[in-house]
């Protein structure tokens, strides 16, 4: 039943029920993406997990959300019970056994697995405003901050960081306006309210460094194995445009960072996207667009990325229409949007002339699903009911002593559990500031000096030439100097003069910033490209 260079998905039947043949997902055509829908409670989550396992025997690594907590069963053995033994005996899957996996646990807040973190400079604009659900206006405004940033060559790491620049922005406006364009205090304020928010529902634990490599969810094991990497996304989903806004990120960084490898014989990755339609909800088209842009270039950098959702619907048409290998759940019809999706989906099946696909979707028992992949050449196969087989691992959440026990035998624990705060612009712009308050401070110093030394030069001059004026030799009162106005005009303009010296410093600082900005290049969502 299982067999090299095929994932073993289940047995398909016909109407009578007579056991068909079984269904297997091509590991070269993997890469072309994927999606598993169907209502709650219908059997995605066994589905996702089945394909996790099979990846991973294969030697694929795997990056995927566990929303509820059960995902995180795939690090323990299974246990063989009476249902799951007559599914297997009932499907012909005599090659069944328990098995573990290899996992690596991963959490934003670092709870539940190891803290993953990405700089605001790698988030980019594009997706950042998104996360803070910015208007046209303000996320120009922030394109300006990205933009200064990256021409006077400042880090943005951390919340900090992005902080400390648009109150600088701020108090540049005027400057800034010449070169970036104009950049309100009301749209710096609105920014800045929106960090605020970002901050409370958990933003501040995601930016900052070390920054997750992508390399280190590419792990497999001695045996060949791939490693099933899992993002505890029970408590992040509640504050559903962060989540999403990261695992687009995650998926951005893995298109910009991996080389092009074509047609493996099998994927780098595979990038498993539960609760999708967080993903779609009240995106702008630009970054719509941008999605559908990663998802068809992405398969040539050898990743494959699963959409889990309940409808099909809620992806939209034209990143559905890149989604070559289907698994398809009940889906109930009881509203008219929810027979539009029983409609969608059934359309996007090759059509099997044994039955109508409309109406299996609605009457499919848990734990069966239509499925269709992709064959010979990248033809989708004819759609299929298929009893899907039970999984090896456990069905069901870990305990925390058991979750714990891998997170300290993890690889990459030593790396990422310790937070890194090097300098950056927050650093830049507090030294920055620091310097020109003492450039003040001694310029108001110089300044009085002046004054004094003109007050007592045309004191002593009134002295001279009015010998009695003070006889007895003691220094006069302080008298008010001849042309004071006069005097602070040339003393004033003295001041703020620029030297030869302090034009070509200026110069040179300009132009090794403007190199700098030119060096920095940004990704397909606005991201800084790693290595600069």
């Amino acid at each position: 039943m299982l067999e090299e260079g095929r994932i073993y998905l289940g047995t398909s039947r016909k109407p009578d029920d007579a056991i068909n043949k079984p269904e297997y997902m091509e590991l070269k055509y993997a890469n072309r993406h994927g999606l598993v829908t169907g209502a709650t409670g219908t059997g995605k989550t066994v589905s996702m997990q089945i394909l996790c396992e099979g990846f991973s025997n294969a030697g694929v690594p795997v990056f995927c959300a566990d929303v509820k907590g059960d995902v995180s069963g795939l690090g323990a053995m299974g246990e063989m019970k009476d249902f799951l033994k007559k599914r297997a005996e009932t499907i012909g899957f005599d090659d069944y056994e328990m098995q573990e996996f290899p996992v690596i646990f991963w959490d934003l807040f670092g709870e539940k697995g190891h803290p993953v973190r990405a700089t605001v400079s790698e988030m980019g604009p594009l997706l950042l405003s998104r996360l803070m659900d910015l208007n046209d206006t303000q996320e120009g405004v922030l394109n300006i901050a990205f933009k200064l940033a990256d021409d006077e060559g400042m880090l943005l790491l951390d919340m900090k960081d992005l902080r400390a620049l648009l109150t600088s922005m701020g108090e540049r406006a005027k400057e800034i306006a010449s070169t970036y364009g104009l950049v309100s205090t009301a749209s710096i304020g609105a920014i800045q309210r929106q960090l605020l928010v970002l901050e409370q529902q958990g933003g501040e634990h995601f930016f900052g460094e070390p920054a997750l490599a992508i390399t280190d969810l590419m792990r497999t094991t001695r045996d060949g194995r791939g490693a099933i990497n899992i993002l505890a996304s029970d408590k992040i989903i509640s504050s559903p445009r962060v989540y999403a806004t990261f695992l687009l990120w995650l998926m951005s960084e893995l298109f910009e960072e991996l080389p092009e490898v074509g047609d493996p014989e099998k994927p780098k990755l595979v990038f498993f996207f539960d609760e999708a339609h967080l993903l779609f909800d009240e995106a702008p088209k630009a970054l719509t667009d941008k999605v559908e842009q990663v998802v068809k270039l992405i398969r040539s950098k050898g990743v494959g990325v699963y959409f889990v959702t309940q409808n099909p619907i809620d992806i939209p048409e034209e990143v559905l229409a890149q989604l070559g290998n289907r698994v398809q759940h009940a889906l109930r019809a009881y509203t008219p949007r929810e027979q539009k999706a029983v409609k969608t989906a059934a359309d996007t099946f090759r059509p099997n002339p044994d039955f109508d696909t409309g109406d299996v979707i609605t009457n499919l028992g848990v734990g069966e699903a239509l499925v269709s992949t992709l064959q010979a050449k990248g033809a989708p196969s004819i759609v299929e009911r298929t009893l899907i087989r039970p999984p090896s691992s456990r069905m069901g959440p870990l305990t925390d002593a058991e979750r714990k026990a891998l997170i300290d035998m993890s690889p990459v624990g030593a790396q990422y559990n310790k937070a890194v705060d090097r300098e950056s612009a927050f650093e830049v712009l507090q030294k920055r500031a620091e310097e020109a308050a003492k450039r003040e401070e001694e310029q108001r110093e110089r300044e009085e000096r002046e004054q004094q030394e003109v007050t007592q030069s045309r004191q002593a001059d009134y002295d001279h030439r009015n010998p009695w004026a003070n006889p007895w030799g003691e220094p006069a009162s302080p008298r008010a100097p001849y042309r004071k106005k006069s005097t602070q005009r040339t003393t004033s303009r003295r001041s703020n003069r620029q030297t030869v010296t302090e034009a070509a410093i200026k110069s040179l600082t300009r132009t090794v910033a403007n190199q700098l900005g030119r060096a920095l290049v940004r990704g397909i969502l606005g991201g800084l490209k790693r290595g600069f």
